[in-house]
């Protein structure tokens, strides 16, 4: 036989034989691993039937981290995608808790998606489940974190502007000490500190009265209201301060307007509308307040005159303790809490407020609440000059 044909024989005969070994070995590994699988024990029975009626978010993983059995949170909150679990934080407890059996709870941030920063507070409770499964339990906390969060800031904030009048009236008191044989000295002083207590009283009313509001989300028996009283109230409340501005406040109502809820809380959400209205205002300028019925709407519209809210600020400012202008603020005795009361209210009668301005043209703040009986559904539109001028 020629050597070089026997070579190459020799060598089509080993590459065969080397293919046919690693194909060999490849087919008993997975043979091995079916028969690792058949003989993985089975999800005990009932789990499936249980985790239909969880509330919590619910996850079975067989002994290499595949989901076998999930509920449907679990997928709409993005745990579990295409079949396989989504987050590394949650196949490392499981792998733990499968490692030792001990049950492991935990607080992660899960994202909601592959390709979104948002993400879901998941409080996580990992446990085994039989031989070799292990049950992922997982409970939405974002509502609740998030109520902290605005909890702690409340807080943080209410001590802040706390400290504002509270430092104002001790140093005021130091100045009348010292000042003790200036009767001048101790009456401006003294009319300072009377200042400073009014915004201090000012301050923890609305304090207590925006707690109250946020502690109750729903009305407890709601009344039927007369908005245009709603309105003559409010426009009282405010008529002294407004003529120590010559500044005219008058209203504009047409036809009958009633919604279910509580007259005071509504008194007091016109009210400071109107206070902001006249403070933010040249002085001797007009105010309007009007009212009227927009479909199955009432309509309540306070209208200034005054420098105008810029764009920029307009999302802001019915945050808590927002202030457009800080020292303007504290000139008129501001708190930064009226409008975020305003907003707090119109939402306990499942309405909205809204804000139209522009800088040099002035400001309407409009409450919608819902309308009670049966109305004209029809709008009854004001003209500028009755806006501009009212009609007493």
């Amino acid at each position: 036989m020629d050597p070089l044909f026997a070579a190459t024989l020799g060598g089509a005969v080993g590459l065969v034989i080397g293919v046919a070994a690693v194909v060999a070995a490849r087919w008993s590994e997975r043979s091995l691993a079916t028969e690792v699988h058949d003989r993985a024990p089975a999800v005990p029975k009932g789990v499936g039937d249980v985790l239909a009626v969880l509330r919590s978010v619910a996850v079975v993983l067989d002994p290499r981290d595949a989901v076998v059995n999930t509920s449907a949170a679990a997928v709409s909150y993005g745990l579990v995608r295409h079949g396989e679990l989504v987050h590394t934080e949650l196949r490392q407890l499981a792998r733990q808790v499968r490692r030792d059996g001990e049950i492991r709870e935990a607080e992660l941030d899960l994202a909601r998606g592959p390709n979104t920063a948002a993400a879901s507070v998941m409080g996580v409770r990992v446990a085994p489940l039989g031989a070799a499964h292990v049950l992922i339990l997982a409970e939405d906390r974002t509502h609740a974190r998030r109520v902290e969060e605005v909890r702690r800031d409340f807080v943080a904030n209410v001590s802040h502007e706390l400290k504002t009048p509270v430092g104002g009236i001790s140093l005021l008191a130091e100045a009348v000490l010292d000042a003790k044989d200036d009767p001048e000295a101790v009456e401006r002083f003294a009319s300072r500190i009377q200042v400073e207590s009014t915004r201090l009283t000012r301050l923890v009313k609305e304090i207590v009265e925006l707690s109250r509001l946020q502690v109750a989300d729903t009305l407890h028996e709601p009344e039927l209201v007369d908005v245009r009283t709603v309105v003559s109230e409010a426009l009282d409340r405010v008529r002294i301060p407004a003529d120590s501005r010559h500044t005219k406040v008058t209203s504009l109502m047409t036809g009958e307007a009633r919604v279910f809820g509580d007259a005071e809380l509504l008194v007091t959400a016109v009210a400071n509308l109107l206070t902001n209205a006249v403070n933010y205002s040249p002085d001797a300028t007009t105010v309007v307040a009007s009212v009227r019925v927009s479909g199955d709407h009432v309509l309540i519209a306070v209208t200034d005159q005054g420098s105008g809210i810029p764009e920029a600020a307009q999302d802001r400012i019915f945050e808590r303790f927002y202030r457009v202008d800080p020292a303007r603020s504290r000139a008129t005795g501001g708190t930064g809490l009226g409008l975020a009361i305003v907003k707090h209210i119109c939402s306990t009668h499942g309405g909205d407020v809204t804000v139209w301005s522009k800088v040099g043209h002035g400001s309407t703040f409009t409450m919608r609440l819902p309308l009670a009986g049966e109305h004209p559904s029809t709008p009854q539109p004001l003209t500028p000059l009755q806006v501009t001028e009212g009609i007493g």
